[in-house]
């Protein structure tokens, strides 16, 4: 599998399903980061009065992470592997997208401490930052 992906082949990535998929793309992984993409659509269950909310953008984090797993996973013959949210550090939400708008996050591997993963994620588009956080997340093994 090689970047981008996108539509089945990302499903094969992260654990979640629709309707609760906060990506669209996987852009670019390798190393200790990856790069994706999603456009806010009508039907996104964040959207409230035309923009996407502050859990969404966290969501959008935490699978942006996922899929870098999931590729890291996919790579040497494993499977994506579930996650969950164990704690969020210095989130700082500087603004909200919009309906149509296409955002891309970047996340950033720093450390594993036994089954906890902890990644810095950042939401922007174009030069403009929407949010950023430290995420540690608990990898549940198979």
């Amino acid at each position: 599998m090689k970047c981008p992906v996108s539509g089945d082949e990302l499903l094969q990535l992260i654990p979640q399903r629709p309707p609760f998929v906060m990506i669209d793309t996987l852009l670019s992984a390798g190393g200790n980061s990856a790069e994706t993409s999603l456009t806010i659509t009508e039907d996104n269950l964040f959207l409230e009065k035309g923009m996407f909310r502050e859990p969404g953008l966290i969501e959008n984090i935490a699978q942006s992470a996922a899929a870098m797993n999931g590729f890291s996973e996919h790579s040497t013959g494993g499977e994506a592997k579930v996650g969950f949210i164990a704690g969020i550090k210095d989130l700082k939400i500087y603004k909200l997208p919009i309906l149509g708008q296409t955002i891309s996050t970047r996340i950033d591997f720093m450390d594993q401490v036994l089954e906890f993963q902890i990644v810095r994620g950042r939401i922007f588009d174009n030069n403009d930052i929407f949010a950023e956080c430290e995420m540690k997340i608990f990898i549940k093994n198979n």
